[in-house]
């Protein structure tokens, strides 16, 4: 059987959070890969590991006309070749009782009364009202309609006793205009309490631990700030291309909007914050938008083309495989000027961080998959050891590796064993999967249970979102519309980029660092 959670109102992991409760999950686009391959395993796991509240009901509610027993099958098969904890099938079978369908289209506002009386329906089953959480997995294009149908129906409202919240999936607008329109149209549903804006970097677990890093330990944050460190690095490389017909969609977003304005721009928040007050969620994210507003704006051409490279890549070889550049890619405007590729040098303009960069890069079609975020201490003097001819070059570097491999490293210099005095750096390791004796969970199982209890730290707020807007906007208004927009730069597929992006750190006599 799936293990129930404790009835422990605290979880023991970390007892300042309240314990999640049960609830029916009903996710919009419920046929998407998003709920097949993340969302409905996250759910399985998390009742594999006893995570799960009892009682729990999974609504899947899609356009695809589907019975039930169909939509378990085509459940079931991604399952059991990507959840973490294995697929066994007596488990899988308890669990699947607790999956339904729900066929209707996303504009049909007798799909939605149909949905509240099934929902009223597993209420009276459970006993009495219940809790409601709504995942909008659905396209972009849908989140309006989906939210204000809700609304028409009653269903955001909660009964006394019990809650109604929903979680919006990326990517919450393309701008800052529709990012503020889509925030009016949530608001005007649910309340900011019980909106959660998911950002899944966020729950990935070396990225939670970024906190705990800087203020549980006295040898990292006497030292984070502008007198001994010298730059941030943030790097997200993806080796993948437009496999799986994304260049449709990519070719419309580009590496900054789907990947800078939400997953990076959010890790460097954490990074650069300061203390909270609290570990509350609005303590927390009081800080990150801080860190936000202080970015220093890259608002007009001149600043744009000295501190952001744009690239495309051309073909190219991937682990000794043959692959097209960006514009040969399928569903991708042969003519495109889309971004596959970005870097950007940026200030956070506080007393802490005055005159440390920010480098940030992320691309396709780089020649491993890899995000981390490099932390790279000052040199100390050149002298004594320092000055020694061939002694080892540079400063510590502390690193914080989000995926694949989660941990972090502290690079440092060290004699080499012997009768000379010879130098080299050494590296003190730390894996999450060797040092707790297990992997770390997926995303998306944290972010669920965090819904559930109400807590909302790991999800980003409405200022947040326009925040982080209304940097990137900026860069996207003179792209497109300038007529000095920076060219477009080229780099073969399998390389780490552009030669200007290099330049872009040589300026400050910095390199990129070596995944």
């Amino acid at each position: 059987m799936l293990r129930a959670a404790m009835s422990n109102p605290f979880r023991e992991d970390l007892v300042s959070r309240s314990r999640a409760e049960a609830c029916t999950v009903v996710i919009f686009g419920a046929t998407g890969d998003l709920t097949h391959r993340k969302l409905v395993p996250a759910l399985y796991n998390l009742g594999v590991d006893g995570e799960l509240p009892h009682g729990v009901k999974i609504v899947g509610f899609a356009r695809r006309d589907k019975s039930d027993a169909e939509f378990r099958e085509g459940l079931e098969a991604l399952n059991k070749e990507v959840s973490r904890s294995g697929h066994d099938p007596e488990l899988w079978s308890e669990y699947q009782e607790s999956i339904q369908y729900h066929q209707s289209e996303f504009n049909d506002i007798d799909g939605y009364k149909r949905l509240a009386e099934r929902l009223d329906a597993i209420d009276r089953e459970r006993g009495g009202a219940g809790n409601r959480l709504f995942y909008i997995a659905s396209a972009p294009e849908f989140f309006d309609v989906i939210l204000e149908n809700l609304k028409s129906v009653g269903l955001s409202s909660a009964a006394k006793g019990c809650w109604s919240r929903v979680i919006v999936e990326k990517p919450f607008g393309t701008d800052l205009a529709t990012a503020e329109h889509l925030n009016k149209v949530v608001n005007n549903t649910f309340a900011e309490k019980d909106t959660y804006r998911i950002d899944h970097y966020l729950g990935k677990e070396t990225a939670q631990n970024i906190m705990v890093l800087r203020f549980a330990n006295a040898i990292f944050e006497p030292l984070w700030n502008n007198k001994y460190i010298e730059q941030v690095q943030i790097t997200c490389a993806e080796h993948l291309g437009m496999e799986g017909g994304r260049g449709g969609y990519y070719d419309k977003a580009g590496a900054l909007r789907d990947m800078v304005q939400n997953h990076l721009l959010q890790l460097l928040s954490l990074v650069a914050m300061e203390p909270p007050t609290d570990l509350s969620a609005d303590g927390v994210r009081d800080e990150k938008v801080k860190v936000l507003r202080s970015l220093r704006q890259l608002d007009t051409p001149k600043a744009i083309r000295e501190n952001v490279v744009r690239a495309q890549y051309t073909s190219g070889h991937i682990q000794d495989k043959s692959v097209v550049g960006y514009r040969e890619e399928d569903r991708v405007d042969p003519e495109s000027m889309t971004e596959a590729y970005v870097a950007l040098r940026m200030h956070v303009d506080t007393w802490r961080w005055s005159g440390v960069p920010f480098y940030v890069r992320v691309g396709k079609r780089l020649p491993k998959k890899a995000t981390e975020i490099s932390i790279h201490f000052k040199s100390p003097p050149n002298v004594l050891f320092n000055a020694i001819p061939g002694a080892a070059a540079g400063g510590n570097v502390l690193v914080i590796r989000i995926q694949p491999d989660e941990g972090i490293s502290l690079r440092m210099v060290s004699k080499l064993p012997g009768t000379s005095l010879r130098m080299e750096p050494v590296k003190m390791d730390f894996h999450y999967s060797t040092s707790f004796g297990k992997g770390s969970p997926e995303a998306y199982e944290r972010l669920l249970l965090d819904a559930m209890a109400g807590d909302a730290t790991l999800f980003a707020r409405r200022d947040e979102v326009e925040e982080a807007w209304r940097f990137i906007d900026h860069i996207e208004k003179a792209w497109h519309e300038s007529s000095e927009a920076p060219e477009m730069a080229e780099f073969s597929a399998g390389s780490w980029g552009p030669k200007a992006a290099d330049e872009l750190l040589e300026q400050d006599g910095n390199s990129w660092r070596r995944l």
